[in-house]
């Protein structure tokens, strides 16, 4: 009885449509589309979900439900578009609740429906831009690499800064301080050296290698208040393997913490963050300014013969801002010795309650480790637990946080194993992730085909960059850089 309803709701359904169709049966299976979209959690304030129908050649319609409007929609080929303003409303009605999809395929014997899925539209937005590098595969085509933004309410991309605006120099490790698009850094190399930064329109160009310290300043985080970076310094090195999975192994021969001080040109340290028996890396301050997060290794040597032994710990010291000093004790939240694995990235929720954080087998370089996942540590009784609906059998490994940590967008290879594209996860406050959606573009499958740049650093943006890459290159250029000092505290 059950199954004549649900037929007859479905004759009723198309019967007020203008493509009139019967549907004679059900298929009993989901529709194959790309991107996979089915019961995804999404924002109400997402761009239009596009997507290729990927089953067979034959003639398909869909319907879209929300809660006060049905729609009927016929593909180009196999893709379903939204038009904008239909979709903007249809997310509105549903915010909170979701839409239903219903797909019909014709066969000789008439119309039979797939299995109907939905998209569940959650009542908090996302951040309306994403910031990113995109990468090429090759290292010959490093000079194409540019750092990009994209609204993520409609399907306009735009570039903050493209390698060929300079003269060839490397640009990377773009940093914002709390999602605000008027504070940001990033680091040129080769060409107009430097770290970058930009504060309410004012662009600053440092030269940030000292005679105490191994390098100039690499993986960044601001402190909440503006007023400080955290860094690390480090000697880097890698390896191109011939025939491990892991294709390229980026390591370590020594590495630091330090923290800039924005205002007085000055970085500072401790015999805890600049220690000669550990790596230490990828610091992170946590949300009320507190406390510095980061990763840290039992030094090995002979490099890189026993890079696979290196395995970082997840910790954390006291931060105080107002002296800038750093607390006596060095907290180990993942024990990397006794645990077995090793962590890199770590991310702390704008409530503090989460830690995100990947965890690999060795090393920290896990954007090519296959066996990379994202756990996430709860940070009021230091239990762990591997966010499940977010990994895949590939890399998952950079991600970051929402303004209102209902967000988190991660980069992953599951598509082909080869390039990086960004995903989105909503997260409850218990940490529980849904399972995530891939960016969303105007033709999916013709885009992500094409497409032979890797996502990078994928970071939310509370709004539009103003900076302009021309002026950026230009200021490179014509301005030498301010150099810093170097400070060891207790």
């Amino acid at each position: 009885m059950r199954r004549i309803m649900m037929l007859l709701a479905c004759v009723a359904a198309f019967a007020a449509c203008s493509d009139k169709v019967e549907v004679a049966g059900f298929m009993g299976e989901d529709p194959e589309i790309f991107p996979d979209y089915r019961n995804v959690t999404i924002p109400p304030n997402i761009a239009p979900m596009n997507f290729e129908f990927t089953g067979n050649d034959a003639d398909v319609i869909l319907q879209v439900e929300s809660p006060s409007r049905t729609i009927k929609i016929r593909p180009r080929g196999h893709l379903f578009s939204f038009r904008s303003r239909v979709w903007k409303e249809m997310l509105e009605e549903a915010s909170g609740r979701g839409l239903v999809f219903r797909l019909y395929v014709k066969t000789r014997e008439g119309w039979y429906a797939y299995n109907p899925f939905v998209m569940n539209v959650a009542k908090e937005p996302v951040d309306p831009y994403l910031a990113y590098r995109l990468i090429p595969p090759g290292y010959s085509l490093w000079n194409e690499m540019s750092i990009c933004q994209r609204d993520l309410e409609s399907f306009r991309e735009s570039r903050i800064y493209s390698n060929r605006q300079g003269r060839g120099n490397c640009v990377n490790c773009h940093s914002f301080c709390s999602r605000d698009p008027e504070r940001m850094l990033l680091h040129m190399r080769s060409e107009h050296a430097g770290t970058y930064v930009y504060m309410d329109g004012r662009l600053e160009k440092l030269d940030t290698k000292t005679p105490e310290t191994m390098s100039s300043l690499v993986y960044p985080y601001w402190h909440p208040s503006g007023r400080y970076v955290a860094f690390s310094v480090n000697k880097t090195n890698q390896v191109l393997h011939a025939s491990d999975p892991n294709r390229i192994e980026v390591f370590d021969e020594d590495s630091d913490i330090v923290v800039y001080d924005v205002l007085n040109h000055e970085i500072v340290s401790c015999d805890r963050l600049k220690s000669g028996s550990s790596f230490e890396t990828f610091p992170t301050f946590s949300p009320d300014g507190r406390y510095l997060y980061f990763c840290s290794a039992e030094a090995v040597t002979p490099m890189p013969e026993r890079y696979q032994e290196v395995k970082y710990s997840l910790c954390r010291i006291g931060f105080d801002p107002d002296g800038l000093s750093f607390g006596g004790e060095v907290d180990t939240l993942y024990n990397a010795r006794t645990q077995g694995r090793s962590a890199s990235f770590p991310r702390v929720s704008p409530d503090g309650r989460l830690l995100a954080f990947t965890l690999s087998d060795y090393g920290n370089f896990s954007i090519w480790h296959k066996d990379a996942d994202i756990h996430c540590l709860d940070t009021a009784d230091g239990s762990i637990s591997r966010m499940g609906e977010l990994n895949s059998d590939d890399v998952e490994s950079y991600h970051s946080w929402s303004s209102d940590g209902r967000w988190l967008v991660f980069s992953s290879r599951r598509g082909d194993g080869l390039y990086t594209r960004p995903y989105f996860a909503y997260v409850d406050g218990s940490g529980y992730a849904c399972k995530p959606f891939l960016l969303p573009q105007k033709n999916p499958k013709r885009f992500y085909g094409s497409l032979m740049f890797s996502y990078n650093i994928p970071e939310f943006v509370s709004g539009k960059v103003r900076l302009d890459g021309r002026t950026l290159a230009d200021f490179a250029e014509s301005e030498e850089p301010t150099d810093v000092s170097f400070r060891l505290t207790n």
